[in-house]
């Protein structure tokens, strides 16, 4: 039996931090907003978790929800072709998650995944963990360890 997305997003996290249990809420959190008013905290502090295709290439990029990815970072991380957003079914099949509960890790699909340094700034953060309803507070360098990403500035203006 397929395990939901919550627990596997727990199991995974438990190889890394054994006493690190995602926060779960009443509501689903739609926004970035919406969670950072959750739980009391900067907009920034809420990790979004976005996936980008080029051509057959997919990679996920992994910023503060108050900033924003530009394309040319894009562009230059992936390396060809035309990006895009990921259509809500290929956010699911490639991740193994919906959109609004991308976790960063504990993909379905192995990708490249690209974390940005705007994240830096906060002593914690939270990245969505599987289901609309949970948020995982993680540092900057336990997101970095956990998804093996590469740091960037996807988020920098040029």
């Amino acid at each position: 039996m397929k395990s939901s997305p919550l627990e596997k997003v727990r199991s995974y996290v438990q190889r890394y931090q054994p006493d690190l249990e995602p926060i779960l809420f009443e509501e689903p959190l739609e926004t970035s907003e919406v969670a950072a008013h959750a739980l009391g905290v900067e907009i920034g502090q809420i990790a979004k978790s976005i996936l980008f295709r080029a051509d057959d290439k997919y990679a996920l990029f992994v910023a503060a929800g108050d900033v924003r990815i530009h394309s040319k970072r894009v562009k230059a991380a992936l390396g060809t072709g035309k990006t895009k957003m990921a259509s809500p079914e290929e956010v699911e099949t490639v991740t193994g998650f919906r959109v609004g509960a991308v976790c960063p890790f504990a993909l379905e699909v192995e990708v490249p995944i690209f974390v940005d340094r705007s994240l830096q700034r906060f002593s914690h953060i939270y990245t969505a963990a599987g289901i609309a309803e949970s948020l995982l507070p993680v540092t900057y360098e336990a997101l970095l360890q956990m998804t093996g990403a590469e740091e960037i500035d996807a988020a920098s203006a040029e």
